[in-house]
């Protein structure tokens, strides 16, 4: 099927200072390459002036649709709003801190384009790109992706990373999503590798934030993260792919 629209969903959190820089890099370079796209926004209950500036930008950037999470708060909630918001036929999800490159999501369209229904980015394959990465943080990531790699038995190293695209398609045969925080950034990867969508990897960039601060908490997603995984372990090995694509 020949995708037509691209959506980006970016979750964000009392992001006033970091939403500027980020969303027009990412306008700029989808409209150099030529990508047609939006960017749906959700504001996740922010208490500064994210929903604020949010409108200020839509007259700067036209494809500009930001939402409000009023429901329940948390990463995993918002992206999900954020999914149900899209007309675009392929997704891909990234941050509000300009930690994700533009340029590599222009590369994630194209590779759907060509047929792939998943892509996902490595920041620790050959060619990536790591830069001001905490080390406590970078230590525990790389533990729990050696634990999923294992677990699942894949070739991804990099599965808790948020920066990855779908089709559409995919997105819709993963659900119901259950993860409402960080941990949903593990549970859509695993389940269209489980569910027996086709994927690639590419190496990616990643640069730490300039502006605000982390919301990820190492402490508070330990349990998530392996209930989640559990969770999708199960249905690998017990569901007698009931949830499989036909």
């Amino acid at each position: 099927m020949t995708l037509k629209l691209f959506s980006v969903v970016i979750p964000a959190r009392d992001e006033e200072e970091s939403l500027p820089p980020t969303l027009r890099a990412l306008y700029a370079e989808f409209c150099r390459e030529g990508v047609p796209h939006e960017i749906v926004v959700v504001d996740d209950g922010s208490r500064d002036r994210t929903w604020a500036v949010l409108q200020e930008l839509r007259s700067e950037i036209p494809t500009l649709a930001p939402f409000q999470n009023t429901g329940p708060n948390g990463f995993g909630r918002a992206t999900v709003y954020g999914l149900g918001q899209i007309a675009g036929d392929a997704v891909v999800i990234m941050m509000a801190d300009a930690s994700d490159s533009p340029s590599d999501a222009v590369k994630y369209w194209h590779l759907l384009c060509e047929g792939h229904e998943c892509v996902f980015g490595s920041r620790f394959l050959r060619k990536g790109d790591v830069v001001d990465y905490p080390r406590l943080k970078l230590f525990v990531n790389r533990l729990a992706n050696l634990f999923i790699r294992v677990m699942f038995a894949i070739p991804l190293n990099d599965t808790t990373n948020a920066f990855k695209a779908y089709r559409r398609s995919v997105i819709e045969g993963c659900r119901p999503l259950l993860a409402p925080h960080f941990n949903l950034t593990v549970e859509l990867p695993l389940k269209a590798i489980v569910r027996g969508y086709s994927w690639t990897v590419i190496p990616i960039s990643w640069h730490n934030r300039k502006h605000g601060v982390a919301k990820l908490k190492i402490k508070e997603m330990g349990s998530r993260y392996f209930f989640i995984c559990m969770y999708v372990w199960f249905e690998k090995y017990f569901s007698r792919g009931d949830y499989k694509r036909r």
